[in-house]
């Protein structure tokens, strides 16, 4: 029963110093990057960096999250959008969380996040489901200790032959 108790102790004391020694450092965004939409419709922030995570940790979580708004539209095989009523807006809340390395106290990074899917939104036969536009608003990259960086708010027409943008 001693050495339980002992044992316990000494793990309880661990805990707290390893607790103590992460909150001594200080976490930070220095650099949010540079944010954009790719073709596929993703957001994503490159080239950002966080810094104050000092030197016991080996990886540092950054989540990129936001409030996205998709617009799909069916098209048919040459490349029209049939029926303006052919199509669904969909809004919800998105987000991803990557693992990078620390090095000397600090990491960089590219972390992106997808518009939400169709739902069950779907296309007569002949016609294929395109994300036709999508927008990113509320746009935050956190980091594991809760530090943020707040991204810009982007938007972007991606099939622009359907006359939705």
């Amino acid at each position: 029963m001693r050495r339980f108790v002992i044992a316990l102790f000494t793990a309880l004391l661990m805990l707290v110093l390893a607790v103590s020694a992460a909150l001594a450092d200080s976490p930070h965004f220095i650099s949010e990057g540079t944010a954009s939409i790719n073709s596929s419709g993703l957001y994503v922030v490159t080239n950002f960096k966080e810094a104050g995570l000092g030197n016991t940790v080996s990886t540092e979580a950054i989540t990129l999250s936001a409030t996205a708004t998709a617009t799909y539209a069916c098209i048919n095989g040459g490349g029209k959008h049939p029926s303006a009523t052919n199509k669904e807006t969909v809004t919800g809340a998105v987000s991803f969380t990557g693992s990078f390395p620390v090095r000397n106290g600090s990491t960089t990074g590219t972390i992106s996040v997808g518009p939400p899917g169709a739902g069950t939104f779907s296309c007569p036969s002949g016609q294929k489901l395109v994300l036709a536009f999508v927008s990113y608003s509320g746009v935050m990259l956190t980091g594991v200790a809760g530090d943020t960086s707040a991204e810009p708010n982007l938007s972007a027409c991606l099939f622009p032959g359907v006359g939705i943008c």
